[in-house]
C-alpha cells in the first residue's frame, strides 16, 4: 500500500474510535512514558501539541513541564520546517499556522532540537523493523529528526495497531528509536 492510501486508512480508523477511548489510550501512553527513567531525566524535551485524532500530548506536555523539564514545541515555518519555542504553561500558547497551538516564547531556530535530550513526534504509523514513521506528508518532522543526535531517544506516539510491518519508506525518511502505544513502549531497530 502506498503512503497516501495508508494515511487515508489510518486516519479513517482513528476517526472511527470514540473520543473517550482515544483519550483513555493517550493517558496510558502518557503514564507509561512518565514512568521511564530516560523520560524523567530528560531536562530538555522537544514534543508537539497534538491535534485532531492524534494521541493527545497536552497532558504529557503539562506533566513534563510541571516535573521540571523544559519543553519545546514546534512552530511551523513558511517553508514547512520546524522552528522551536519553549512552552511555559497552558497560558503561553496561541494559534499559529493552520490553527495549531504554538508557544508565544522567542523562537529558538530550527537547530534548537539538536540540544534536546528527548524528542517526541507524531506519526500515523511506524514500521516495527526499521523505525520508519509515516507522517502527514509535509516532511517537517523528517527534517527535524535529521538534526537529532544519534543517542537521543526519539519516540513516535501511536494508537493501537499503528506499529506495523511494511510501512512504505523513502530515502528522506528518518527512523525513530521508540514507538509508544497504549499497550507498550517498543525499542526499535532503527
Amino acid at each position: 500500500m502506498d503512503k497516501s492510501r495508508l494515511r487515508s486508512v489510518i486516519e479513517g480508523a482513528r476517526a472511527a474510535v470514540p473520543g473517550d477511548a482515544r483519550h483513555a489510550a493517550s493517558v496510558r501512553i502518557r503514564d507509561a512514558l512518565l514512568d521511564r527513567p530516560w523520560v524523567q531525566m530528560a531536562g530538555l524535551v522537544a514534543c508537539y501539541w497534538s491535534i485532531g485524532t492524534e494521541p493527545e500530548t497536552h497532558g504529557l506536555v503539562f506533566a513534563l513541564w510541571k516535573h521540571g523539564a523544559t519543553v519545546m514545541l514546534p512552530v511551523l515555518r513558511d517553508d514547512n520546517d520546524l522552528d522551536w519555542a519553549v512552552y511555559d504553561g497552558p497560558d503561553t500558547l496561541a494559534p499559529g499556522r493552520f490553527g495549531i497551538m504554538e508557544p508565544v516564547d522567542t523562537r529558538r531556530g530550527v537547530d534548537a532540537i539538536r540540544t534536546a535530550a528527548l524528542v517526541i513526534v507524531p506519526a500515523l504509523a511506524v514500521d516495527r523493523a526499521t523505525g520508519v514513521r509515516l507522517g502527514r506528508g509535509g516532511g517537517s518532522y523528517d527534517r527535524a529528526l535529521a538534526r537529532v543526535g544519534p543517542n537521543v531517544p526519539t519516540v513516535a506516539l501511536l494508537h493501537e495497531g499503528e506499529l506495523m510491518d511494511g510501512v512504505p519508506a523513502e530515502p528522506h525518511d528518518v527512523p525513530v528509536r521508540y514507538a509508544a502505544t497504549p499497550e507498550e513502549i517498543v525499542h526499535l531497530a532503527g
